[in-house]
């Protein structure tokens, strides 16, 4: 038998003489308890939130895109595109031509940034799922349509019940700009908002999307120029098999083109959204390690009231490491009773949010109630890190008596 662990385990759970030792005990525990828990239920509650950011992104981002690393625009001649579609994980491939663009819509007008997009993507959006208002389409017979985020639609007080057109304006390539006749060296284009979508903000206050011959006409380009070749795949397709497609490409197009997957796309975004996550981490850790302190007042009253024992323990020959190791496991033993029942605690409150989703989210948002979504890797990171805070503030007292 482990002597220190077992004396150490009498210490915690005998009555005490002193009723103040019980107290402090107990509050340690409890606040390690709510510590550990709102550590896993915020970090839930994030990844809920990562999860549908990256959900929403995912209906205007492709899973793979090429794009030129130099200039804006290029010609998708290669053999490469050819070999990327007969893929079987692919599950489509669209053209793009974006840009930002001027828009004027009645008596309003700002700037906007303009996908021009193939029938492939008009046929196969994701976004067309996400329409609040009219329908996703960008052709009614030869006449040009738009589908606009919900933002800049009310921002321009646009709808697709009004006949009026959205003028796209953009400087003209083949003509140098006329300061005594500013309109002379646009370009301009005009289509109609057919329907309006939500996704997230700042997608739904910046982006419309119009069919991609206007764009060329807008842009002034005759060919098959694109900005970028949009490829989504199948559902269900692993990490392994995307990466097998963009190495594919990436060996096929050479180093004039850079081959992106999600991450890279955005990759400033997701890079902060780690860093939120981190701090939201070390902030609450530090809530923590606070609370934890009241383990020291506990051990080193503790300490004092059995100052007896431990005199009788050195009487009887125990070394003075045995010694200190029994008060150790005393103050680790109240870390971990708070740490074990935090743990169970926040995995009930992630369960309950799940399933019956109480916590509400105020105003229209992505879904109703705040999303959670739990990680054995962040519950394992919570607890490991809670002992370790716990073991760490047992052993200062027992060394300094």
């Amino acid at each position: 038998m482990n002597l220190p662990f077992f004396i150490a385990r009498r210490y915690l759970f005998a009555k005490k003489s002193h009723n103040v030792i019980n107290l402090i005990s107990a509050i340690s525990a409890a606040g390690l308890a709510i510590g550990t828990a709102a550590l896993i239920v915020i970090l839930s509650v994030y990844n809920g939130f990562d999860v549908l950011v990256r959900q929403a992104l995912g209906n205007v981002e492709p899973d793979i895109r090429v794009v030129p690393t130099a200039g804006k625009v290029f010609s998708p001649d290669s053999s490469a595109f050819s070999w990327a579609y007969d893929q079987e994980a692919v599950f489509n491939m669209c053209s793009v031509l974006e840009e930002n663009v001027y828009i004027s819509y009645g008596d309003r007008s700002g700037v906007a940034k303009a996908k021009g997009v193939d029938r492939v993507y008009e046929e196969e959006s994701p976004i067309a799922g996400h329409i609040v208002e009219g329908k996703f389409s960008l052709h009614k017979g030869s006449v040009p349509l738009a589908v606009v985020g919900a933002g800049l639609a009310a921002r321009m007080d646009m709808s697709p019940r009004f006949l009026t057109g959205i003028e796209m304006y953009y400087p003209a390539r083949d003509r140098s700009f006329n300061t005594a006749a500013p309109a002379s060296s646009l370009e301009m284009v005009k289509v109609f908002p057919s329907g309006l979508f939500a996704i997230q903000t700042e997608i739904n206050d910046n982006l419309m999307i119009v069919p991609i011959e206007k764009m060329r006409e807008l842009l002034g380009y005759s060919g098959d120029e694109v900005s970028a070749i949009e490829i989504r795949l199948a559902e269900g397709t692993s990490p392994k098999e995307r990466s097998r497609i963009m190495k594919g490409l990436s060996a096929r197009l050479g180093d004039g083109f850079e081959v992106q997957d999600r991450y890279m796309q955005n990759e400033s975004l997701y890079r902060m959204m780690k860093y939120e996550k981190a701090s939201i981490y070390l902030i609450l850790l530090f809530v923590i390690i606070i609370v934890a302190f009241n383990i020291y007042s506990s051990l080193s009253m503790l300490i004092t009231e059995k100052a007896e024992d431990i005199g009788t323990f050195y009487s009887m020959g125990a070394p003075e490491r045995t010694v200190r190791r029994i008060f150790v496991l005393e103050g680790w033993l109240i870390s971990l009773t708070g740490m074990a029942a935090g743990v169970v605690a926040g995995i009930a409150l992630c369960l309950v949010q799940q399933h019956f989703g109480i916590i509400k989210m105020p105003g229209g948002f992505l879904t109703d109630a705040y999303p959670v979504v739990m990680k054995a890797s962040d519950i394992t990171l919570a607890a490991i890190a809670v002992a370790a805070i716990g073991y760490l503030i047992a052993l200062v007292p027992s060394h300094r008596h």
